[in-house]
């Protein structure tokens, strides 16, 4: 049988045997889910708010509100700032997880 004359695509498969339309690069799944983040103004500055499920909530985190930790299955918020004196990306890096209640009921002084 001759062969093909055609060049052979690259197969890059993603989780769950999924491609990216041209079958190249991958996708994060995991962070495709969990969606845009919510902007918020408030007058210590732009915040970016993410919403973690109790499902997605894996790790111990110490929440900045309260110094209490965020206990695995405990729905959340990651909150960074979207004004960051550095940039978006040190922003993104300063990212920290707060207990709802604790963000909610938060004062606007610096830390």
């Amino acid at each position: 049988m001759p062969r093909s004359n055609h060049p052979r695509r690259r197969r890059t498969s993603l989780p769950g045997g999924h491609r990216d339309a041209d079958g190249e690069g991958a996708l994060d799944l995991d962070r495709a889910r969990l969606g845009i983040p919510e902007r918020e103004s408030a007058p210590d500055g732009e915040w970016a708010v993410r919403t973690i499920t109790a499902r997605n909530a894996q790790k111990v985190y110490t929440c900045p509100g309260c110094n209490h930790p965020v206990q695995p299955g405990v729905a959340h918020l990651v909150v960074w700032r979207q004004d960051a004196m550095f940039g978006a990306e040190a922003g993104l890096r300063d990212r920290r997880h707060w207990h709802s209640n604790c963000w909610r009921g938060r004062s606007y002084r610096y830390r």
